[in-house]
Order: structure tokens, then sequence, then C-alpha cells
């Protein structure tokens, strides 16, 4: 069975963020505004995402 997962759009520039929401995007291997990944749907991956939702736009895939 595959991996079901998640495109991740950074939409918002990190500067002036929290040191942890900067460590998320890492995390999710964000670095450019406008740059997707994909990563799978695990919890850790959606509590990452959940922290920064005001800065990333999220997509089924």
């Amino acid at each position: 069975m595959a991996d079901k997962k998640i495109a991740v759009t950074m939409i918002k520039s990190k500067i002036g963020r929290l040191a942890s929401h900067k460590a998320c995007l890492v995390g999710l291997g964000l670095r450019k505004i406008n740059q997707t990944v994909q990563v799978i749907d695990t919890p850790e991956n959606r509590g990452m995402v959940n922290k920064i939702a005001y800065m990333v736009k999220v997509e089924e895939i």
C-alpha cells in the first residue's frame, strides 16, 4: 500500500518568524516562497504543517 502524500507550498516569508516556526519549515524541506514539496502524510508532518498553517498551503495528493 502506497503512503499518502501531501503537497506543501510556502506562501509567506520566514523573515521575522519564531525560531520554532523556521525549524518547522526546515523540517518540511521548504526554503523559498512558492516552493512546493511533497511529504508523507504522517502525524509528525501534520503537526509541523498545523503549527505554520498561516505560512503554507496544503493540498492532498
